[in-house]
């Protein structure tokens, strides 16, 4: 099995989940691992247009890890456990699996549009709350075209 180099980011998320070396060896494989959310982040899911226009609200330096899958217009975003307040967003619950590939490649269609970056660095809720707005709709960032 070849190993491919490691970046901080994929060493990170591989480290949230009981088994890291279980992760890794999946995407050696080019497979998905499924890593639950809880201890560290839960999922937040949007669909990818209000989340790309999110993104630009909130700016690259408060933003956390972001996973997309085109092919079924869905991403999710990590936040801090306990994140309350996103009445408007679907919060999965501590437990929630997501299936994900490693921070620098796509795989089976799915690929982080913000990288985890490897300092467990996580999206703000209430910085997530202010980009989409009420009812889950999306603020325009400044100078965006509407």
């Amino acid at each position: 099995m070849a190993t491919r180099t490691r970046n901080p980011g994929t060493d990170w998320l591989a480290s949230c989940a009981p088994d890291p070396v279980q992760v890794h060896r999946s995407w050696d494989r080019d497979e998905l691992a499924l890593v639950r959310s809880g201890e560290l982040w839960v999922a937040v899911e949007a669909a990818i247009t209000p989340t790309v226009t999110a993104m630009q609200c909130i700016g690259p330096d408060c933003l956390g890890p972001v996973l997309v899958y085109p092919g079924a217009d869905r991403a999710w975003w990590l936040v801090p456990p306990g994140a309350a307040g996103l009445p408007q967003l679907a919060v999965h619950p501590a437990g929630w699996g997501l299936r994900c590939p490693p921070a620098d490649r796509y795989v089976d269609g799915l690929g982080w549009l913000e990288e985890p970056d490897g300092s467990g660095q996580l999206t703000n809720p209430a910085a997530l709350v202010a980009a989409f707005g009420p009812a889950g709709s999306t603020r325009h960032p400044a100078g965006a075209p509407r």
